[in-house]
């Protein structure tokens, strides 16, 4: 399917300094557009992703007619769209109002291809336990548009623990009344675990040293990558090495057992993109948040501009940005162009040798990262184009979200933007938003954090999610 969208693989204004065949996704549905306004507004397709509370999104475009010579590109042009809306929105069905050959087609990606069907077992299975479905139909038979929204976070009364599990630390903090007592980081490697205890141990561990600094816990709050519904673990990077049995059995419940341990005061856990999001929004004090946090791996989190977050999935490790045909391969889903690749430690290994920078083989992404902030820290001139190539990815990436989500602010996080190259990272997405979209760059605000914010703000927001109603507190618990 990629060869039929080559036709409209626009280069880059601003092409990033170590990745050549870069085609941003931006360009390729702008150039895409153009060809159906010009064959006469081609045909209308409607998509609506169902979610299993009921709730309904909608998504309308247009494609080229049946008998435009560049008709084979419409699969593709909608596949990858269906792909970014899954991992934005999410859902287990998605209905199609428009031809009926396009909806079986898409239903056939997902049945038998190795990219469609990892996204149709975990949005179906993992997250929804719900069998996905490709269903054709018409604008008048779809369902109807439904959004649910909370408020999310901004509790500080009380004696709070705040937790961030990333893939390399972990971090705490004790909060009181809204105050900072405490803060650390911790080193671990939780990704190749097989033993899900080693993860309980872990985060037990965290929370205790960070209850020390208390004199009583009301409530702990985290966040943590991957997908959480009602403090169940769906999807999550950080528990790939469990076996699947033990993930069933322990992983999945793994945060009401947490709970239970620490006599079930509040505890509410959450998508670290969302937490992130929320950090932006509190510290800006302003909504419309995009929050983009760039570690082991992408998150992705929004506020809405009511404050409100949504029942979205907002991974946006999966979304893609690239749609060169050779765009690098993401290892978990196998798919090419997704964002992980370009905004994580990933992409700082991957971009390494391409800036002449060789590296050990088997060296831990961590490591590299260190070693490329401390080249950019003696003044290596080998370090600026790959922080300036993750810079103009931000903004042909940060232009395509825009199309989907509600943007004025965008907070940027994660380690990958510590130190000087951080600042670099930003001046590169700005310049392009600048050129390339004009419009997006005068409304858009970007929010750089401190150091101390960066590292530990998302731990420090986590603590504000559980509503806290006059429970007693609890002391730390002694043992498992």
């Amino acid at each position: 399917m990629a060869q039929a969208l080559a036709h409209f693989l626009t280069p880059p204004r601003f092409q990033p300094a170590l990745d050549p065949d870069f085609r941003p996704a931006v360009l390729a549905h702008r150039a895409f557009q153009q060809a159906v306004h010009e064959a006469g507004g081609g045909e209308s397709v409607t998509l609506a992703l169902e979610q299993a509370d009921g709730s309904v999104y909608h998504h309308r475009t247009r494609i080229l007619p049946a008998q435009h010579p560049q008709a084979a590109a419409n699969l593709p042009f909608v596949e990858r769209l269906v792909k970014f809306l899954l991992w934005s929105r999410g859902g287990f069905r998605v209905y199609v109002a428009g031809p009926p050959s396009l909806a079986a087609d898409l239903d056939w990606h997902y049945r038998q291809t190795v990219t469609g069907r990892f996204d149709a077992e975990i949005m179906g299975q993992r997250i929804y336990e719900r069998p996905f479905e490709v269903v054709a139909t018409d604008t008048t038979s779809l369902p109807p548009e439904r959004a649910v929204t909370r408020p999310l976070g901004r509790h500080l009364n009380g004696c709070r623990i705040g937790f961030d599990l990333g893939g390399s630390d972990r971090k705490a903090a004790a909060v009181i009344d809204g105050k900072v007592v405490f803060s650390e980081e911790v080193v671990w490697d939780p990704v190749p675990q097989r033993d899900p205890q080693y993860h309980f141990d872990g985060i037990m561990d965290s929370l205790r040293r960070a209850a020390q600094h208390l004199p009583r816990v009301d409530a702990i709050g985290g966040s943590a990558a991957g997908v959480y519904v009602n403090n169940r673990v769906k999807v999550a990077s950080l528990f790939r090495g469990v076996p699947p049995d033990l993930f069933q059995s322990r992983v999945k419940d793994l945060f009401l057992e947490i709970r239970r341990a620490w006599n079930n005061i509040p505890l509410e856990v959450v998508n670290d993109g969302e937490v992130t999001a929320l950090a932006g929004s509190m510290a800006l004090e302003r909504n419309a948040v995009l929050g983009i946090a760039m570690g082991t791996s992408m998150a992705g989190g929004y506020v809405t501009p009511a404050g409100n977050i949504t029942t979205w999935l907002n991974e946006v490790a999966f979304m893609p940005v690239d749609y060169a045909p050779d765009a690098p391969v993401d290892e978990w889903s196998k798919d090419r162009g997704c964002g992980v690749q370009y905004f994580s430690q990933q992409a700082v290994a991957r971009l390494l040798p391409r800036a002449g920078i060789e590296t050990p083989a088997g060296m831990p992404f961590p490591e590299r990262l260190k070693l490329l902030q401390s080249l950019m820290a003696q003044g290596d001139p080998r370090a600026v184009p790959v922080y300036q190539t993750i810079g103009t990815y931000l903004g042909y990436a940060l232009a395509h979200y825009a199309a989907f989500y509600t943007i004025e602010n965008v907070l940027v996080l994660g380690r990958v933007t510590s130190g000087a190259g951080g600042d670099l990272i930003i001046r590169g997405a700005q310049e392009v938003l600048q050129a390339e979209f004009p419009d997006l760059a005068r409304r858009l605000a970007f929010h750089v954090p401190g150091e101390t914010e960066k590292r530990h703000g998302q731990a420090i927001a986590a603590a504000s999610l559980p509503v806290v109603e006059g429970h007693a507190g609890h002391t730390p618990p002694s043992g498992r």
